[in-house]
């Protein structure tokens, strides 16, 4: 058993944490504490909303930017995405061309370009952020920008994964929060991703009707046809445990295969000889398409929030509003 493992389950459970966790989860929230008191937040002009979490691993902040730039610009607004690029060997920032891999500027800024989104990654977010602004961007969401508080920020969403919440309550690596749960009362909102929201949540779910060739992406099977059926099942993202029991309630067989987030994929991860079909996150695909086989495919996944939540977000970023 992994280390990370051990970790999480610790985590999420009745079981104390393990003893040397307890006073490096003192040493980080000192660090942590002293980076806040330094931040001199960079403002770049447009208003910024900041999607993130206050836990490690994935909530489904990614899906929500997605769906937070295709309202934005149905409502005539030209949005752009900044993220660090986590995993990829981008340093500088740098706008991403089409066809952008995720192995020069990581996954999920690979996969949100691929979505349609203009995005930009950096170390360094401000001075990203200014590539979009300098591109015709009118608004910029960060994606997993939370805790990253040099980009000064007009609207910051904290989204929560509605099933594990808070786990133990501890900061890392006792437990999982990366700020404490008072962290909660400064945000404009906090998005429930499945379970049920508290008062005041945002509802958010995440859905998935169809299954895309990874080799051929003209070729679409709706879930409905595996239904019945073996698959392998891969993920490498925060939560994987999300994605099985997602398949598993369409009534698919799942053959469990999780990684750790943002794991580097090689062919011997999804090949498995059987003759089973794999299927895997959009995320995970973007790192597997140069040697996926014709029986691998993604699952897409669309953010759905009430309207009245980009209503409020809106009005948020508007000149009467927190904008600039």
């Amino acid at each position: 058993m992994s280390l990370a493992t051990r970790l999480q389950q610790r985590w999420y459970s009745d079981l104390p944490p393990l003893w040397w966790t307890l006073p490096l989860e003192a040493l980080y929230r000192s660090v942590s504490s002293a980076r806040a008191r330094k931040a001199s937040p960079v403002r770049i002009g447009v208003p910024v909303i900041v999607v993130g979490n206050i836990t490690a691993g994935g909530t489904g902040k990614t899906p929500l930017t997605l769906a937070i730039v295709d309202e934005l610009r149905a409502r005539g607004m030209k949005p752009g995405v900044v993220s660090r690029g986590y995993g990829g060997s981008q340093v500088e920032p740098a706008l991403l061309p089409e066809g952008a891999t995720a192995r020069q500027y990581g996954d999920e800024p690979a996969l949100m370009r691929q979505a349609g989104a203009l995005v930009a990654v950096g170390r360094d977010r401000p001075a990203a952020a200014r590539l979009l602004v300098e591109h015709g961007c009118d608004v910029v969401v960060a994606d997993d920008g939370l805790q990253h508080l040099r980009l000064a920020r007009d609207v910051e969403i904290c989204v929560i994964d509605g099933a594990r919440r808070f786990g133990n309550g501890r900061l890392l690596p006792a437990g999982p929060l990366r700020e404490p749960v008072t962290r909660l009362a400064t945000v404009d909102f906090v998005v429930c991703n499945g379970g049920t929201p508290w008062a005041h949540e945002i509802p958010m779910s995440l859905t998935g009707n169809e299954a895309q060739s990874l080799v051929d992406s003209s070729r679409h099977l709706l879930l409905e046809y595996f239904r019945g059926r073996v698959v392998h099942a891969v993920a490498g993202i925060g939560n994987p445990g999300r994605f099985f029991q997602g398949l598993r309630k369409r009534g698919i067989e799942v053959i469990e295969h999780p990684f750790p987030d943002h794991h580097d994929f090689i062919p011997g991860d999804i090949v498995f000889g059987d003759g089973h079909p794999v299927l895997m996150t959009t995320k995970d695909g973007m790192k597997c398409r140069a040697f996926a086989t014709p029986e691998v495919f993604v699952v897409p996944v669309t953010a759905h929030c009430p309207g009245s939540f980009y209503d409020r977000l809106v009005g948020l970023i508007s000149p009467e509003g927190k904008g600039d």
